[in-house]
């Protein structure tokens, strides 16, 4: 499965935004490049929403960021053992393969258990030859190990045996060889001393390549027989190769990761640790991989496509860390920076949407109704109904063909999204911040939000709300300047309400000020209009 391309919009996203974002990646994904998903970078206002209700279209995937997560990582998926598989197993896995560096170790339900790695089995060993004591070693295991078999009575059942493993090797008198209960008795041919360990009761009496199998076969005993084609120090050693790994391997509070754990996150925890492998688990917490420190060295990152914005401060978070490939705009170049060389296409045009419907048409495609009406209302709502000074012939004329696609008249959709976004039961904060942007020009910090409505005058009769919202903003995010525009479109102008230096809009807009706020004729436009003014302004 390809790894997702995602198209996004700006922060706060408008009607353009998230219409052009989804318009692109569905005409993408229509020429067969079928990995291209549509993304939103905040919720959608009161506008959007109608716009999509209307032409019953879902709204594209809500995304928080583009950080590089581990599942971004080409990272190693070794085999998965149980917790109940043999120590010998697991060595098998790992000698056959040198290039794994640990195992991960699951319970019943697949779920994390532990790690293993060769120095484990190692430390285990060493520690076996010091203390040659087997506990409680499941009979299946020891019998796969061995290559055994139980020479017992039927009758006889063994679950698991434990005690303390004595290889009898031939003396001159095997009298002397201590026997006990809780002993393991390896030998060969030595009938005499095997008849002293049966009455002695000892836990386990394994023969290693003997003639005595017949002898002993069917014997009534609480002593368990075993017999093995392997030599007496194979078999001592193999007893404790029988041992389940979850008894040998690291478990406990094990450093883990998780599928959607940020790479920036896992390196510094990494740091605080010194293991060569991590186990990777998923939201079940079963294991999808172990993590090592090469895989973070030339990370793979998430791949996206920019529409109506190429300006940092209004892009998804963590876009440094993502691969752009392709930018669609009609803003201004800001500061978007690429490794390498991209498709760019930047034009002067009064909606994203008009381009993307452009791109429709120069492929010879043709947008399915409900589509090519939500580009009808992306190009009137970014237009103000073509009287924004953004506004072109081009944007006229697509919006046009798209509203005949879709069988619906401009001018009633045109109200319908304005008066939309202006709804008096609005919260006064959703008013300001649904369609809010940050601009850095010479060195100042501006925050600019734009209501676009039918009645400029009702909405501004709510100023005593907006300023103490306003003012915290500005506080929080050490703005030198906020504003909100109160666009009317019948009076094809904008109410200025703003929180500064009365002199910057005085000179900026050539107005006289008072009470925070002015109405200015004929601006409509934030990008086109009241940014570069400020710009003029400060230089």
């Amino acid at each position: 499965m390809m790894e997702p391309i995602y198209v996004i919009g700006h922060r706060n996203p408008d009607t353009d935004s998230v219409v052009s974002a989804m318009a692109y990646a569905a005409l993408r994904n229509a020429l067969g490049d079928r990995e291209f998903v549509a993304a939103r970078l905040g919720q959608l206002n009161d506008e959007t929403q109608m716009v999509l209700d209307r032409f019953n279209m879902e709204p594209p995937l809500l995304l928080h960021n583009v950080r590089t997560q581990v599942r971004d990582l080409q990272f190693d998926t070794p085999p998965v053992l149980n917790a109940g598989v043999t120590v010998n197993r697991a060595w098998s896995v790992l000698h056959d393969d040198t290039k794994i560096l640990a195992l991960p170790i699951t319970q019943e339900d697949g779920t994390l258990f532990g790690m293993l790695t060769r120095g484990d089995i190692a430390t285990f060993d060493m520690y076996s030859i010091e203390h040659p004591v087997a506990d409680n070693i499941p009979m299946f295991n020891l019998l796969s190990s061995l290559e055994a078999r139980i020479l017992n009575d039927s009758s006889n059942i063994f679950d698991s045996i434990s005690g303390e493993v004595i290889i009898a090797l031939p003396r001159h008198q095997d009298s002397q060889i201590p026997l006990h209960k809780d002993t393991i008795m390896i030998c060969g041919h030595q009938p005499e001393l095997i008849d002293r360990a049966l009455e002695v009761g000892v836990s386990c009496v394994i023969l290693c390549g003997s003639a005595l199998t017949e002898r002993y076969s069917g014997t009534d005993s609480a002593t368990c027989i075993l017999s093995t084609p392997c030599d007496p120090y194979r078999a001592a050693r193999m007893i404790y190769q029988s041992i389940p790994v979850s008894r040998v391997c690291q478990n406990g509070e094990l450093v883990h990761f998780h599928l959607n754990d940020y790479i920036d996150d896992v390196r510094e925890q990494m740091l605080q640790s010194r293991y060569r492998s991590y186990p990777i688990v998923d939201e079940q917490r079963l294991v999808a991989g172990t993590l090592s420190r090469y895989h973070l060295i030339r990370p793979k990152r998430k791949r996206v496509v920019l529409v109506d914005h190429n300006e940092t401060s209004q892009s998804v978070s963590g876009i440094d860390q993502a691969e752009i490939i392709e930018i669609i705009d009609h803003h201004r170049l800001a500061d978007v920076q690429t490794g390498s060389p991209i498709y760019f296409r930047n034009e002067p045009v009064g909606s994203t949407a008009t381009i993307v419907a452009t791109i429709y048409q120069e492929k010879g495609l043709m947008p399915p109704p409900n589509l090519a009406g939500l580009m009808a209302a992306a190009i009137v709502s970014d237009t103000v109904m073509f009287k924004s000074p953004t506004c072109t012939e081009r944007d006229t004329r697509m919006a046009e063909r798209m509203a005949r696609i879709a069988d619906v008249s401009l001018d009633e959709l045109g109200y319908s999204i304005f008066s939309a976004s202006s709804s008096e039961e609005k919260p006064a904060r959703e008013l300001i911040f649904s369609d809010f942007k940050e601009f850095h020009i010479a060195g100042h910090m501006i925050g600019i939000g734009q209501i676009t409505c039918l009645d400029s005058d009702r909405v501004l009769g709510r100023i005593d709300e907006f300023l103490p919202i306003m003012r915290e903003s500005m506080q929080k995010k050490e703005y030198n300047m906020i504003l909100l525009m109160i666009t009317d479109v019948l009076k094809e102008g904008s109410e200025l309400v703003y929180l500064g230096d009365d002199d910057v809009i005085r000179q900026a807009f050539n107005v006289d000020v008072r009470d925070n706020h002015v109405f200015l004729q004929g601006i409509v436009s934030r990008k086109k209009q009241v940014v570069p003014m400020l710009s003029l302004l400060w230089g």
